[in-house]
């Protein structure tokens, strides 16, 4: 039996995208060979900008997508040999948008039922109607909503829906994708505390995919940061946070905005053009960016450098 919920072994995604008229067709490596493992019981926070493949690895998690290359294993199962329901009883997904990933013309109890009558799961109507009590009193909903539709709840109400959904298969992992990022800041609080009392009741595992720094903090035990479709840093989130190796890391960190007006807006040194991911820059696909780049940093990609359980793919980490 595997100690990892999850573990990637270097897998790429390349899709064939236009690269503009009259020049055809080219490959964009979307993932790069990512290596990832989730201990059992962990949370991983996968952060990054948006375009570096945070997204796309949660798709092949899912099933949704088939690796280039490289495997991905859930609970030491190789997704490519596993159907469909194998994969929806080991994982289930919690969207950004809680009103957009319920269906508005569906009950309550039909949207948290749907997984196992999708699956062919479902057995009786009071064999369900047990089983949605029972599910509701968890993420703490009401039972007298259970007849209710999506417009008739509030954003955390709804959301507290999508986790149920995802929880009535009885998973070990539950992949969450900006799960509060749509939601008010006290709202935001509630759904996180709920999460992290399910962890512990009910012994799941969490990739938690999110741009809110201060959230990734908040929750994970370990993080892993993504630019450009490679992981450039992962390490425990206590150390990370403290202790940021890669200047890529250093700049997310110090991105984030604090609440005294007089500080203004950091000047990160990042420019404002990302680089063209169809056409990514040679050696290290972050020194046009980087205010440490040198004359090495252009010519060769970094090899991971590995110190007490951090990683680090860069050729003159800080802190290591």
């Amino acid at each position: 039996m595997s100690q990892f919920a999850l573990e990637t072994q270097d897998i790429t995604k390349t899709y064939r995208v236009s690269a503009g008229i009259f020049k055809g067709k080219k490959s964009l490596k979307a993932v790069n060979g990512v290596s990832l493992s989730i201990p059992k019981g962990s949370i991983l926070g996968l952060v990054g900008e948006s375009g570096c493949g945070k997204t796309t690895i949660a798709k092949m998690m899912l099933g949704l997508e088939t690796p280039t290359s490289g495997d991905l294993f859930i609970s030491g199962q190789n997704v490519a040999v596993m159907g469909s329901k194998q994969i929806a009883k080991k994982i289930q997904p919690v969207f950004q948008d809680p009103y957009s990933s319920l269906n508005p013309r569906k009950s309550i109890t039909k949207i948290i039922t749907l997984p196992l009558r999708s699956q062919g799961l479902a057995r009786t109507g009071a064999d369900l109607d047990k089983r949605v009590d029972e599910i509701m009193e968890i993420v703490g909903l009401p039972p007298r909503l259970k007849h209710n539709y999506p417009n008739q709840l509030s954003g955390g109400q709804r959301q507290r829906v999508a986790v149920a959904r995802a929880l009535i298969m009885k998973p070990e992992i539950v992949l969450c994708d900006e799960p509060t990022s749509a939601l008010d800041v006290s709202v935001q609080a509630q759904i996180l505390n709920m999460l992290m009392d399910l962890r512990n009741e009910l012994d799941l595992t969490y990739l938690f995919i999110s741009h809110d720094l201060a959230v990734v903090e908040h929750i994970a035990t370990h993080v892993a940061v993504m630019y450009l479709g490679r992981v450039v840093e992962e390490a425990k989130a206590c150390d990370l946070f403290a202790r940021p190796s890669h200047p890529y890391t250093q700049a997310l960190l110090a991105s984030v905005l604090t609440p005294e007006p007089a500080m203004g807006l950091p000047d990160l040194h990042l420019g404002i053009e990302y680089p063209n991911p169809i056409d990514p820059p040679s050696g290290c696909t972050f020194h046009p960016r980087c205010v440490k780049c040198r004359d090495l940093c252009t010519r060769e990609a970094p090899k991971t450098q590995v110190n007490d359980g951090k990683l680090v793919a860069c050729h003159f980490p800080d802190n290591f």
